[in-house]
């Protein structure tokens, strides 16, 4: 008896032995439905059985649905990456089966056409064959085009469907069944580009060289905001496309897809397949299905595109290579950035990483010879990067109440008499970050959540940023029942849109962020609107901060350029820097000068420093030095272990037994266990372990035989964070 090892989308262990009925065969990764106690589930064949079940327990192979196989380089990458974060393959693969809908056969239509005896045509009898007026507009609409669905062909043949019908059933039409099958544009890889600058046009050959070569290449194109890093990797693109290959580009914000969609556009004569969140189920089912038959050129989406199933993947762009946002923190816990050169390399493709701030893991990458590296050193035409000046909150106050010092004041009244566009940049969502009780000192918190309770004043209501719980504010206090006395603590974004309305009554304002803008689609409507010059004044979060070009802004102004210091994060300083320097590099990015202004009560901070003068490489230099002797990545390895339950107790106890086996060893330390930055999260208490070791040292054994013995009783959750960039 043939056995055959199946993969199921589900967090278990290793993939189950089934047997193979007598008469059928089923290649690896065929999608197969297989048993599973009472109910029947879609696996994937993973390859020969085990043997090690006895053979009166296997149990038989359903059948096979009709989609494509599952390549062996998408087998081999969710190996990889369950392997690497140490996650259940059977979680890694359900990422890779992400629209169960598109594995079963497709739906047809019928469709309709001129009868192949044509009888119309050979009778000539229009009296014989009764060809009223209704029924020779029909023929003449099948006989100029192609065949036509029933609504459409009655439609544009100005008809009931009934006449369509009665044409078919006595012969002057054939009805024919067809696969329904959505059409998408295709990018032209041979369209000609616009006019690049030398230093691009050397930088764009690199690239389309290394996609020539139709081998694994990793390389870091590192420009200055507004070099035109995307005009650079779009002539790699092109390439690809020219030479039949498909291209994969992740970016990561939905924001930034707007702008990035219509310079795609306008480069390639069409659009490129969208993924992310904001699909239908219908046009998710419809892409997947055309990425893996190849009919699809070019895939533009968030870090979940990295697991669709590409049939000839020929390069890999990441745009803003160094953002948090491909750190995916729940379920299986990955950094799509590095994911996608694992993938790259598994396909025996490029993989383009682009930044204006690249991370200090890609820096450290170039400089060993792991990546290659092309730089654009000076913004696109020869324009000038904006000057930036530090405010010192310390000695330049904003009026009491407000949050917009002096200096930032007076350059906004330049900027908007000069008729230009200015940027009010607060990373920070919402009204106030903390409602206060000015009687007995009390706080608003998440019943759910070690965490304060948002104001969203324009939408009338308390939110946890974390778990999403949500309360009206009240005009007593809950705590000591003053009446009154709750007052709003800190400056989010509406808070500052309040005071910017107020000194400029007449300026037109829109806020730029996840709360203001619900989707895509609003979103690329505030970035014409800019664009188009409808707004004055641009009031956003990280969402305004990088990849958009507004020409006519000119003043962007960082209203508290401390917050991202606060909190001992290991790339604390790192994150300020890369999010200021993007954000400052909005300004002048036509033919106006740009100036950006950073309010901070710590001019002297290094990244201050580095962002004041302009000297990257010595903040890259500091920041390296400092990793390095703290041996902190990307000079050591770091491994956190969250564990988390209803009960404090069992948490405590499963902290205690996993304390006890903790790793030791030369280059080996272990942290911990510790109450988490964020103690409750959802209702469940959290406790964390932070295991660092050497670079030469694998995470992965040490992690296992860690936790092969220890037990957790079924209210106690462990997560293992593997490069972990969140600390909280």
């Amino acid at each position: 008896m043939r056995t055959l090892r199946v993969l199921l989308p589900l967090p278990l262990a290793d993939a189950y032995d089934y047997s193979v009925p007598e008469g059928q065969a089923f290649e690896p990764g065929a999608f197969v439905v297989v048993p599973l106690g009472k109910r029947e589930i879609v696996g994937v064949v993973w390859g020969e059985g085990t043997g090690d079940v006895a053979t009166h327990k296997l149990r038989d192979i359903t059948g096979q649905l009709p989609a494509l196989p599952m390549a062996e380089a998408m087998r081999r990458f969710v190996d990889w990456v369950a392997a690497y974060t140490l996650a259940p393959p059977g979680a890694v693969l359900r990422m890779a089966m992400s629209v169960p809908s598109a594995l079963l056969a497709p739906r047809t239509e019928i469709v309709y056409r001129v009868a192949a005896n044509d009888r119309a045509a050979s009778a000539g009898d229009d009296t014989a064959l009764k060809i009223t007026n209704a029924r020779r507009r029909v023929l003449e609409q099948l006989k100029e085009g192609p065949a036509l669905p029933l609504a459409e062909l009655a439609q544009l043949a100005g008809v009931g469907t009934s006449v369509v019908k009665t044409m078919a059933s006595i012969g002057l039409i054939d009805g024919v069944e067809r696969v329904m099958r959505r059409n998408f544009p295709q990018p032209d890889g041979r369209r000609e580009g616009p006019a690049l600058s030398a230093e691009q046009a050397v930088a764009a050959q690199g690239l389309v060289d290394k996609v020539l070569a139709h081998g694994f290449s990793a390389t870091l194109l590192d420009g200055v905001p507004g070099a035109g890093k995307t005009e650079v990797y779009f002539e790699a693109i092109a390439a690809a496309l020219a030479a039949g290959r498909q291209v994969l580009v992740l970016l990561p914000e939905i924001a930034l897809t707007a702008q990035w969609l219509k310079r795609f556009e306008d480069r390639f004569g069409a659009p490129p397949a969208a993924w992310h969140s904001g699909l239908t189920s219908l046009e998710r089912r419809e892409t997947w299905r055309a990425i893996a038959e190849g009919r699809v050129g070019v895939v533009v989406g968030a870090r979940s595109a990295l697991f669709l199933p590409f049939a000839n993947l020929g390069l890999i762009v990441v745009d803003e290579e160094h953002d948090s946002s491909f750190k995916q923190e729940d379920g299986v816990t990955y950094n799509a950035r590095d994911m996608a050169v694992v993938r790259a390399r598994l396909v025996s493709a490029p993989v383009v990483l682009a930044s204006a701030t690249p991370s200090l893991e890609s820096v450290v990458n170039v400089s060993s010879g792991r990546y290659g590296a092309v730089h654009l050193p000076a913004r696109h035409g020869g324009r000038d990067l904006a000057t930036l000046r530090a405010v010192d909150l310390r000695r330049e106050q904003p009026a009491r109440g407000r949050w917009l010092s002096p200096p930032v004041v007076e350059a906004m009244k330049q900027t908007l008499a000069a008729g230009e566009q200015t940027l009010l940049f607060l990373n920070r969502r919402g009204y106030a970050p903390l409602t206060l009780c000015r009687a007995c000192g009390h706080g608003i918190e998440c019943p759910q959540c070690s965490a304060w309770l948002v104001e969203h004043r324009f939408r009338r209501s308390l939110i946890c940023h974390h778990c999403g719980y949500a309360e009206p504010p009240e005009q007593a206090c809950k705590y000591c029942g003053a009446v009154d006395q709750l007052v709003a603590c800190g400056p989010g974004v509406e808070r500052l849109a309040e005071e910017a309305m107020a000194l400029f009554p007449e300026a037109r304002l829109e806020l730029f962020t996840s709360d203001s803008l619900m989707n895509r689609d609003e979103a690329t409507a505030a970035v014409e609107r800019m664009i188009a010059g409808e707004i004055d004044i641009l009031i956003g979060t990280q969402m305004a901060a990088k990849g958009h070009h507004f020409p006519n802004l000119t003043l962007v102004a960082v209203v508290d350029a401390d917050l991202g210091l606060n909190g001992g994060d290991l790339r604390a300083a790192e994150r300020t820097f890369q999010l200021l320097y993007q954000v400052a590099g909005r300004a002048g990015r036509q033919d106006r000068p740009g100036r950006a202004l950073v309010q901070t009560h710590m001019p002297e901070h290094t990244v201050m420093q580095a962002l004041v003068s302009g000297d990257r490489q010595r903040f890259i230099a500091a920041e390296l030095a400092d990793r390095r002797a703290a041996g902190m990545p990307p000079f050591g390895r770091l491994a956190a272990l969250v564990i988390s339950g209803p009960e404090p107790a069992a948490v405590d106890n499963v902290c205690a037994a996993l304390a006890r086996r903790a790793p030791q060893g030369d280059g080996i330390t272990t942290l911990g266990p510790a109450t988490a930055p964020l103690a409750l999260l959802r209702g469940r208490h959290r406790r964390r372990f932070l295991l660092k070791t050497r670079r030469d040292i694998a995470l992965q054994p040490l992690l296992r035989a860690w936790l092969e013995r220890i037990g957790l009783p079924g209210s106690v959750r462990l997560q293992i964070d593997v490069d972990p960039y969140s600390f909280l």
